[in-house]
Formats: C-alpha cells, structure tokens, sequence
C-alpha cells in the first residue's frame, strides 16, 4: 500500500451528486501528495472548517483537523498558527460560513497578514439548510427564504480582500481542476495570508454550470504583483451582472507576516505560571 492510499478516510461522503466539494477535495488531495513528494509530510498540515455543506471535507481526508462554530475559521486557525509557526494552517470556509457570520474575522486576518490559507467554498447559497441567499447570491435569486428575490447587490469578495491589505487572492473555478491545483499550491507556499475565492457548482439548490462554463476565463498573471492591475481585474465582474468571469492568481505580495519565527527560550512553565497567579494572590 502505497504512502498516499491511507490520505482519504473511510468516512461515507454524503455530498450530493455533482457537487463542486469534490473538485475541491480531488484538488486538495493531489496538492499534498506533491508537498508530500517535496519532502513535506502530511502530519504538517491542519485543516480547520466551519458550519455548512463545505466543513465535511475534514471528516474526508486522515489529517489533522478542527471543527470550528459558524464563521470561526480564521480564529482558531490564527491560534493554531500562533502555537506552532512551523504548520501548515488550511481553512476551509462556505459562502455564508466566512462571508457572512466570518467577515470581520477575514478582513482582519488579511490586514494582519497571518500566515494561513483560506479556501472559501463558494456556492452562493447556504446549501446545507436548503438555499438561503448569501452574501455573494446574485441580486433578485429566489431561495427558500425569499421566493420573491433578494433586493439587495452581493458583496465583490476580492475587492473587499484587496482593500483589506490581503497579499495573496485568486479565485478558481471547481470544474477547471488543473487551474485550481496550481492556485491551492501557490497560495500554501505563499509566504503570508492566502485566500482563494472557489466558485463551486452547487448542483441541488443553484446549479450555475452552463452559466460558468461559458464565462468563466483564465486571466493573465503577468502582473499578479501590481495592485491596481488586480483592482482592475477583481472589477470585471461584480458577482451579480453577466459577463466574462476572470479566474486565476489577481494579487500575490511578500510583506511581513504573523507568526514572525523566533527563537523561543526554554523556560520552567510552571514556575511562570506561579509568579504570575502569586501577583494577584
């Protein structure tokens, strides 16, 4: 039995038929077998994820993982990062898991810069409670709770990702699965806070497969490190309106990140921890 066989677990997968979870769980998986081929093990990775359809991809693969409450991702994957500089942090987020309830926590976690990668599952509807409309749904969609539309536009994620001072943003696409790939590598390897925008189809509640297949694009990354350039880009679509959907890697730049490694001194914990409670005693 080859090293990467025991990589999936033997939990049943309970995803819909055609569901985007498993482009983005076929993807993931042949990015840590080529980490693993680089020499880096598996037991370096930690998956965290939220509330909703997207979270049961930690209960798919033998990794280190966590479930977190609704839109806390990016809280408890900081804290694992804190503790332990050396791993490598992977969120896993919904549309309304990090959009909605997690949106401070994203705007934050990119102004900071901290060295985790997030990966947002992004259907456009709550999936797992039946089709509700998100922060990305498209203006006037029709779920189960409002059959007579949303009146109100969808958040343009990689612009508020922009502005927020994130490094690292791209978005792909869950049926172009090589593009997908390269990005997830990328944006682990990248040297501070990654977030990848994933369109994904949601086949049961709003299936928007014809729709992507005919606009979706690979944009140039020519100029990935230019900033108004990825403004310029991220503008093209505004998450609602028809036309031409850019994917790829917008904006990619090194600055400094949370955690900085340093040296830890060795220290007797206990007798810290005694000093500190005596102060207050």
């Amino acid at each position: 039995m080859s090293p990467n066989a025991t990589l999936v677990s033997e939990a049943k997968n309970t995803w819909c038929p055609g569901c985007g979870n498993f482009a983005i769980q076929h993807a993931f998986r042949y990015v840590i077998e080529e980490y693993e081929k680089e020499g880096i093990p598996k037991e370096k990775f930690v998956l965290v994820s939220g509330i909703g359809c997207h979270a049961k991809i930690v209960d798919y693969f033998n990794l280190n993982s966590f479930y977190s409450l609704h839109g806390r991702t990016i809280p408890v994957a900081t804290g694992i990062k804190m503790a332990n500089p050396d791993l490598k942090v992977v969120c896993f987020a919904g549309d309304g898991d990090l959009y909605a309830e997690g949106l401070d926590h994203l705007i934050h976690a990119a102004k900071r810069n901290i060295d985790i990668t997030v990966i947002c599952h992004n259907n456009r509807v709550y999936g797992l409670t039946t089709g509700q409309y998100t922060p990305t749904s498209p203006y006037g969609y029709q779920g189960r709770s409002t059959p007579n539309g949303i009146h109100e536009y969808p958040l343009n994620i990689i612009e508020v990702l922009l502005g927020s001072g994130a490094g690292f943003v791209a978005r792909a696409y869950s049926r172009n699965i090589p593009l997908l790939k390269r990005i997830i590598h990328e944006a682990i390897s990248h040297p501070g806070f990654a977030h990848i925008d994933v369109l994904q189809i949601c086949a049961t509640f709003f299936n928007m497969t014809s729709v992507y297949d005919e606009q979706v694009y690979e944009t140039s990354e020519a100029n990935v490190s230019q900033f108004d350039m990825a403004c310029r880009t991220g503008q093209q679509w505004n998450y609602s309106d028809p036309g031409p959907i850019p994917l790829g890697i917008f904006y990619k730049t090194i600055r400094p990140s949370l955690p900085e490694k340093r040296e830890i001194k060795q220290t007797d914990r206990k007798k810290v921890i005694q000093e500190i409670l005596s102060r207050y005693s």
